[in-house]
């Protein structure tokens, strides 16, 4: 095939194939990625037929990488890491550890060198976003208690993870073991510390002079009117500094993308540019995965059965089962140790992206990409099963389970209101549930009026920094009765549910009537149909998002037109 040729064969073949095998995966109830791991594959030089240029290919997954990481910088939020700190913090660093050591001490059995066996422990140890993100997404619980602890424990893993990317090239040399490491060490420290500056240098120009300018800029587009100008304005900014970033300061396309994202969030318009990006993001997302399906050598599948046995042991049972204990010992409920624990079974994108990038410094030995690969397909498409089974395997464990009983029961301090609680807080109190950025206005206003409230929250971190700030607050999901009670909703005069998650709200109305039959109900819902089923069922004073911005804004377009209440 001609070589003017081959960029577009490869794009048109890749893309052709990755939807047909993406759209089969997804009816099989797989992740889409499995499909698209698998067209590389088939278009890779271990299998028959078509050969897709990997030249080529590699430069598109190259835009893929630059482009992934512009999306994570993008939905970077320091303040969902920061809601989730005590947990996800020491949990995903103590969770990388034990699953880096794993993978280290196999690679080491195998015969493999200190850099390989590292490089492989780290890709062993950190979990998909991507595929986080989508099967919490179809589960409808991205923003539940759950869901926000395993994202922001992967928020923590993937900034670890960049900070690896960037410190693995000066140390590929001495981690390879080809040179004398007493000899070289100088060499060693002076090239870390050049790398650190410059990684330094491009941090400190993006964070004073990049958060101001990227998001000036793209107001400027903006002003145009023109979609296709904006567009064009956010790929290029992406592109452009992951690329300004790898030639004048020395660091990864990853890294430079990544914080093109977070500057590209200082702006107002980061909602619209994430939108206006994702079609072009999502394609080339594909074609980087493709690209990583053409390193797999099937045959690894039939030649070291035992050792991928051993990898999926460390993926799904090792990191799942440290991240489990450690999540348990913070005392959080059966359920989010089993959630937490599901969301982390499985590896991605910056396991891609690291063995490519140890292959390259040529720490990985060939069969080490292609274990990690078969690790990487195998527990992609177990997840969904993994995430299915959380609930069955609760139920099984606290059955047999005397010793898991007793956990599940034990007193938390912060489940109970204090004895010294005063009394105006037990009887016709609000009982405020959820404090979220809705929830923190009306409790500020309740505060403001005086009005005593008793604040529900699953979040524990808030609800011992409400405590601190001396107002009555309790732990738990407010859908097992034992939360409301705690709250004293038996006494209460009024119900409020504001939390984000609205998926249980049945049942703490149900509770609450049950306990309170005369109680007054106030619930935030978040789509119409949600709203028309709630008020059927009598559910009190439901309020609708749009409903009342529409409302707001129309009542303020007729008192400035001059016809408001008073005409």
């Amino acid at each position: 095939m001609p070589h003017s040729v081959s960029l577009i064969s490869t794009i048109a073949v890749g893309l052709g194939l990755a939807l047909i095998f993406g759209f089969l995966a997804v009816r099989l109830r797989l992740p889409a990625i499995v499909g698209y791991l698998l067209t590389g594959v088939i278009l890779g030089p271990f299998t028959p037929g078509f050969v897709a240029d990997a030249t080529i290919a590699s430069q598109l997954a190259e835009i893929g990488v630059m482009l992934l990481m512009f999306g994570v910088g993008l939905h970077f939020s320091f303040d969902n890491l920061l809601a989730v700190r005590k947990i996800a913090v020491p949990g995903a660093v103590v969770q990388m550890t034990v699953a880096t050591a794993l993978g280290m001490g196999l690679a080491h059995w195998w015969g493999w060198n200190m850099g390989g066996a590292l490089v492989f422990g780290l890709a062993l140890s950190v979990a998909s976003t991507v595929v986080l993100l989508r099967a919490l997404e179809s589960r409808g619980i991205v923003d539940s208690f759950n869901g926000r602890i395993a994202v922001g424990w992967l928020i923590v893993e993937d900034l670890v993870m960049v900070l690896v990317l960037v410190l693995l090239p000066p140390l590929g040399i001495w981690l390879s073991g080809k040179t004398d490491a007493a000899a070289d060490l100088n060499l060693l420290w002076k090239t870390l510390g050049i790398t650190l500056l410059q990684v330094g240098g491009f941090m400190a120009l993006m964070l004073v002079v990049g958060r101001r300018f990227f998001p000036w800029m793209l107001w400027q587009v903006q002003r145009t009117g023109s979609r296709e100008l904006f567009t064009l304005c956010v790929v290029a900014a992406a592109v452009s500094i992951a690329f300004g970033a790898t030639t004048l300061f020395g660091v990864s396309f990853a890294l430079g993308a990544f914080f093109a994202g977070t500057v590209m969030r200082e702006s107002e318009f980061s909602h619209r540019a994430a939108e206006e990006s994702l079609p072009l993001r999502d394609a080339f997302a594909v074609l980087f995965f493709v690209s990583v399906g053409m390193l797999f050598d099937p045959r690894v599948l039939l030649e070291r059965p035992l050792q991928v046995l051993a990898v999926l042991g460390i993926i799904i049972v090792g990191k799942s089962l440290a991240a489990g204990l450690l999540v348990m010992a913070f005392r959080y409920p059966l359920n989010t140790v089993l959630t937490v624990s599901a969301s982390l079974a499985q590896i991605g994108e910056f396991s891609f992206i690291l063995v490519g990038l140890g292959a390259s410094l040529g720490l990985l030995p060939p069969e080490g990409q292609s274990l990690v690969l078969a690790g990487a397909l195998i527990s992609i498409s177990l997840n969904p099963l993994v995430f299915k089974a959380v609930e069955p395997l609760q139920q099984w464990i606290l059955a047999k389970s005397a010793l898991a009983r007793k956990l599940e029961a034990r007193v938390d301090p912060l489940a109970e209101l204090p004895v010294s609680t005063d009394e105006k807080y037990l009887s016709q109190h609000v009982v405020l549930v959820g404090y979220g950025r809705v929830g923190r206005h009306i409790a500020q206003a309740l505060m403001a009026k005086h009005i005593p409230f008793v604040v529900a929250e699953q979040h524990r971190e808030v609800v011992g920094r409400l405590r601190a700030q001396g107002v009555a607050a309790v732990s738990g999901d407010a859908s097992e009765p034992d939360v409301l009670i705690q709250a004293h909703i038996a006494q209460a005069r009024m119900l409020v549910i504001a939390a984000p998650d609205t998926l249980d709200v049945g049942l703490m109305i149900a509770t609450a009537r049950a306990l309170n039959p005369t109680i007054e109900l106030v619930v935030r819902s978040h789509n119409e149909a949600e709203a028309e089923m709630l008020d059927k069922e009598n559910a009190g004073k439901v309020f609708l998002g749009e409903q009342e911005l529409a409302k707001s804004m129309t009542r303020h377009v007729l008192e400035r037109s001059g016809f408001g209440s008073s005409h």
